[in-house]
């Protein structure tokens, strides 16, 4: 009786002394996570703290000389400092400044409240409509789907434009990439799609955009018809890296949310070559070496954790077809974030500048452009139609000078006959006013006439 009464009252110290570490182990967790830090140094965008521990992604506050405080983010660490990147103008900071851990917060609204708002990226509406009236909100690091438990792409997506839709369909949960220079209707695209596609929700990444430009898409490429069931995103090129960078992620999060409701969302980000800028960015300013063209190995990573979000759901659910916008500077399709995007995307879509300056609009290259998902999603009829038709663009193509100085004779390519016999058909098939939408059935149908088929 005496053995089992000391073994009990064993147990039970050994239960509270092991309570009490837990207790004090917590407390130290605490007190290194939470105590105040004091500004160190400030090195270009980045900023210097010691004697505070946080996690990467944590929210802080910097004391300024005008009591406004500067908001920051922790975007890495070296030993006992700690490197910060603001969300704002650093005017005001001062040497040794106490810097204050914030919260993780509630997270960005989401909900039906966004529709037809434009929104920062922290999530807080710009327009002067009001505060949002929404209790629903949701992180900005959703957890990825398992790629084994997403629905199959087998269903194809009216975009309202005839050259995607007959030659380049694209299928609902598909990621494109709208590949384009400057000035070669990149926008006006996104507007037409924005406007004809069939989706329930549209939601609008403006990343790294002239101020200018996010004005002129609001009022002349979405209109007021396409801004009723959209939520724009728009943070400009004068904004924190750090904020471009979360305007990608806040745009995604949004799209994620209506998805999971069950709903067909068309998420279109102008664009993905800002998002990496912004990466490159904060990545060099924490002192992560270059390697390809100055963007750090960081840059290579974000791009698929971003893309990946989209897509279909699981069975049942909603999907995300994506298009993402790839500057090609130089009209270099070998540029490296452009080569990178190739090869997470599900197909790319060229604008050409020698189409555009032959004012064939919308600009798509046929040729060079592909949709890695259309043999799934259209007929074999459709699919041999699509392939005779870029057959015949690239015979053209490839003897547009010999026909244009009378060199060609007929009679010595076949092809090249048929080319030139349908070439003002196909011009004709190829433009789309801006304003004119095109269905997938109408489409398919005017392509079958083109060739001559039933």
């Amino acid at each position: 009786m005496n053995t089992t009464t000391n073994e009990w009252r064993h147990a039970s110290a050994q239960r509270l002394t092991d309570h009490l570490l837990r207790q004090r182990h917590a407390a130290e967790r605490v007190s290194n996570l939470r105590p105040e830090g004091r500004l160190q140094r400030v090195v270009g965008l980045t900023l210097e703290m010691v004697g505070c521990r946080l996690p990467i992604g944590a929210r802080v506050k910097v004391d300024s000389a005008d009591g406004q405080g500067v908001d920051a983010e922790v975007v890495g660490f070296a030993g006992e400092r700690t490197y910060l990147m603001p969300t704002g103008e650093m005017r005001g900071l001062m040497p040794q400044a106490r810097v204050h851990p914030l919260g993780d917060g509630a997270g960005i609204p989401v909900g039906d409240a966004l529709l037809g708002r434009v929104l920062d990226a922290e999530g807080q509406p710009i327009d002067d409509l009001g505060r949002l009236k929404t209790d629903h909100h949701a992180r900005l690091d959703a957890t990825p789907i398992n790629p084994l438990a997403r629905a199959p792409v087998e269903q194809p997506l009216d975009v309202g434009v005839r050259a995607i839709n007959s030659l380049l369909t694209v299928g609902r949960g598909q990621r494109l990439g709208l590949f384009a220079g400057t000035g070669v209707g990149k926008s006006t695209l996104l507007g037409m799609m924005t406007r004809f596609t069939q989706a329930d929700v549209v939601v609008v990444g403006l990343i790294g955009e002239r101020g200018r430009e996010v004005r002129e898409f609001l009022d002349k490429s979405l209109g007021a018809e396409g801004r009723r069931r959209s939520v724009v995103v728009a943070t400009p090129a004068d904004r924190s890296p750090l904020l471009r960078l979360r305007a990608a992620y806040t745009a995604t999060a949004i799209a994620e949310h209506f998805r999971d409701q069950g709903r067909h969302v068309l998420l279109l980000m102008d664009s993905l070559t800002r998002f990496a800028q912004a990466s490159r960015e904060i990545g060099l300013a924490i002192g992560e070496p270059p390697t390809t063209r100055g963007y750090p190995p960081s840059v290579f990573a974000r791009l698929p954790g971003l893309v990946e979000r989209a897509g279909n759901g699981r069975d049942g659910e909603g999907s995300i077809t994506a298009f993402y916008t790839v500057l090609t500077e130089g009209d270099d399709l070998q540029d490296p974030i452009a080569d990178a995007a190739r090869g997470i995307l599900d197909g790319h879509i060229v604008l050409s500048r020698a189409i555009a300056d032959a004012g064939l609009y919308p600009s798509i290259d046929i040729e060079a452009s592909i949709s890695r998902v259309m043999q799934d999603v259209v007929t074999p009829e459709q699919l041999l139609h699509a392939r005779t038709l870029r057959a015949l663009f690239a015979a053209y193509q490839r003897n547009r000078d010999l026909i244009n100085i009378g060199a060609y004779q007929r009679g010595a390519d076949p092809k090249v006959d048929a080319a030139l016999e349908r070439w003002p058909r196909i011009e004709e098939f190829l433009k789309q006013a801006v304003n004119a939408a095109a269905s997938f059935t109408d489409s398919q149908r005017q392509l079958a006439e083109l060739l001559g088929a039933k």
